[in-house]
């Protein structure tokens, strides 16, 4: 199986969101049960049917957040000896050659992406474009619009 890469602090996010659904989620909507199947006739009982679609989801969440940790390697960046090439993991700040506006993104894994946040997927067409540049080159990139030209301004490590 192919490892994907997240960063250290993705890998922190979901571990506390197993850590959280394991000791917190799991033993409430166990005890919902128990509870639920006190009221009686369980083939009427809402609450009852409720709990268990609560723990379906549950489980479910726990048994993806277990195999994207274990399909993970985790990059963590701020280790790595700067050399100005952009990499899994880079904060990237692009400008943009037409529009001379200036942008910043990290390159994480999918999982982590948020665009709102400035962290972009390492699969997407500008991380693809950017990924083993240097800084100071210039690149195109083919988006619905047409072509944007960007510069890379900067590459940190951080």
């Amino acid at each position: 199986m192919k490892k994907v890469p997240m960063t250290l602090e993705g890998e922190s996010r979901l571990r506390e969101e197993l850590n959280h659904l394991k000791s917190v989620v799991r033993p409430r909507v166990i005890a919902d049960i128990a509870e639920a199947r006190e009221h009686g006739d369980l083939k009427e009982n809402a609450e009852y049917h409720a709990a268990r679609e609560e723990q379906g989801f549950t489980e479910g969440r726990i048994k993806e957040i277990e195999g994207k940790l274990a399909d993970s390697q985790v990059i963590d960046i701020k280790s790595m000896p700067h050399t100005g090439k952009v990499i899994f993991g880079a904060t990237v700040t692009l400008y943009n050659v037409d529009t001379e506006e200036t942008v910043t993104y990290q390159i994480v894994g999918d999982d982590e992406a948020d665009v709102k946040q400035k962290k972009i997927s390492y699969a997407s067409p500008i991380a693809k474009a950017i990924i083993g540049k240097h800084e100071e080159d210039e690149i195109s990139i083919n988006v619905p619009s047409g072509e944007v030209v960007y510069e890379i301004e900067k590459v940190e490590y951080i």
